[in-house]
C-alpha cells in the first residue's frame, strides 16, 4: 500500500504538470483520505492562479510579513490508486474542502 506522503507528492506533481501553462502559485496540501474499499487515495490540493486576485506590490510585502492573503484558492481532489495511477481529478469548492 502506498503511504500518504507518496500520494501527496504524486498529486502535487500531477497538478503542477497539468496546470503548468497557467502559472499557478501557492500549491499546498489541504486534505488526505484513504478509501479502504476502493484502495485509493483522495488528495485535495489547493493553489492560486494569477488572474484570480490581482495583487499590488504592497499587498505582496504585507503577505510576506504574515498578513492574511487576499488570493482566492482553487481546490482539486486527485484520486490515486495504490499502484500510483492517477484515476481522476475533481473540482472541490472551498466549502467542501474546509
Amino acid at each position: 500500500m502506498m503511504d500518504a506522503k507518496t500520494a501527496v507528492e504524486l498529486a502535487k506533481i500531477y497538478i503542477q504538470d497539468l496546470f503548468a501553462d497557467e502559472q499557478i502559485t501557492d500549491l499546498g496540501l489541504d486534505e488526505t483520505e484513504y478509501d479502504q474499499a476502493s484502495k485509493t487515495w483522495i488528495i485535495t490540493i489547493g493553489f492560486s492562479r494569477p488572474w484570480n486576485t490581482p495583487r499590488t506590490r504592497a499587498q505582496e510585502i504585507l503577505e510576506n510579513l504574515g498578513a492574511a492573503s487576499g488570493l482566492r484558492r482553487s481546490y482539486r481532489a486527485i484520486t490515486i490508486s495504490d499502484d500510483g495511477q492517477i484515476i481522476s481529478m475533481k473540482r472541490r469548492s472551498r466549502e467542501t474542502a474546509d
